[in-house]
């Protein structure tokens, strides 16, 4: 009895192992966090080109603004960053060019999170989806490759 039982856990580990190869599950979601100036822009983008890349839905999060009476409120930035790097759906963060923008570089790139400055929400969102389009396995690994 116990060796069927010893046998029968080994092939469901064996199962489960397997559970999860050749990439991304069909119906499943990523996130792209951008920055508020940046958002209206990668929105119509996103828009424009799809809201599907291969097997993923995408969507955006629109972050708060890092800016308080024209100077860079690093707490907002920080946690920005850190919101991104909560979310295991996220596969790109992009921020808009500052004095905030190298703050939240850090947080996010120590997460394998791609993190990407512009001061063009829709170029940046458009390279974002031509990664996605391209992914055969993890979509946080390859857009994180393909940005650099």
């Amino acid at each position: 009895m116990a060796k069927r039982v010893a046998s029968a856990l080994i092939a469901l580990a064996l199962i489960m192992a397997g559970c999860g190869e050749g990439g991304v599950a069909k119906g499943a979601h990523v996130s792209v966090y951008v920055a508020k100036p940046l958002c209206a822009a990668a929105e119509g983008a996103l828009e424009k080109e799809g809201k599907r890349m291969g097997e993923v839905q995408v969507r955006i999060v629109c972050l708060p603004p890092v800016q308080r009476h024209s100077r860079a409120d690093l707490a907002t930035a920080g946690a920005n960053a850190r919101r991104a790097t909560q979310d295991s759906t996220t596969v790109a963060f992009l921020e808009a060019s500052g004095a905030a923008a190298k703050f939240s570089e850090s947080i996010v790139e120590a997460a394998d999170i791609a993190w990407l400055e512009s001061s063009d929400g829709a170029t940046a969102m458009r390279r974002v989806l031509q990664a996605l389009a391209s992914t055969p396995g993890s979509p946080r690994a390859e857009v994180r490759e393909a940005l650099g």
